[in-house]
C-alpha cells in the first residue's frame, strides 16, 4: 500500500471515529470565544508549496496582537479550554483535514 493511499485511508476514519469529538470541542470552543473554532496558519510544505494547516483554536482572538508569538506554560493568552486541548495535544486532530488533503502526512 502507496503512503498516499495509506494517508487517505486512515485520516479519513481518523475524521469520521473522531468527528462527535470534534462537535463537542467545537461547542466548547465557541462558548468560550467569539472567533473561529479553527486556527488557520499558512505552512509551507514539499517543494516549498504553501498550505492552511488547521489546528483547534487555543488562544484569545487577536492574540497575536496582545503579546509575544512564542508562548509560554502559562501564557494568558491560552483559554482555559485551550489550556486542555494542548496538554493532550487535541489541538493537533484538524491536521487530519489537511492530510486528506495530501497536504500534510503521518
Amino acid at each position: 500500500m502507496s503512503k498516499k493511499i495509506f494517508d487517505l485511508i486512515f485520516s479519513f476514519i481518523g475524521l469520521i471515529i473522531l468527528s462527535p469529538l470534534f462537535l463537542f470541542i467545537s461547542i466548547l470552543i465557541k462558548l468560550n470565544s467569539t472567533d473561529s473554532v479553527f486556527f488557520k496558519q499558512i505552512r509551507v510544505g514539499t517543494k516549498g508549496k504553501r498550505f492552511l494547516l488547521y489546528k483547534f483554536r487555543t488562544m484569545d482572538k487577536d492574540a497575536e496582537k496582545k503579546g509575544t508569538k512564542l508562548t509560554s506554560r502559562h501564557d494568558p493568552r491560552v483559554t482555559k479550554i485551550g489550556r486542555l486541548l494542548r496538554k493532550h495535544k487535541i489541538d493537533e486532530f484538524p491536521q487530519l483535514i489537511n492530510v486528506l488533503k495530501g497536504e500534510m502526512s503521518f
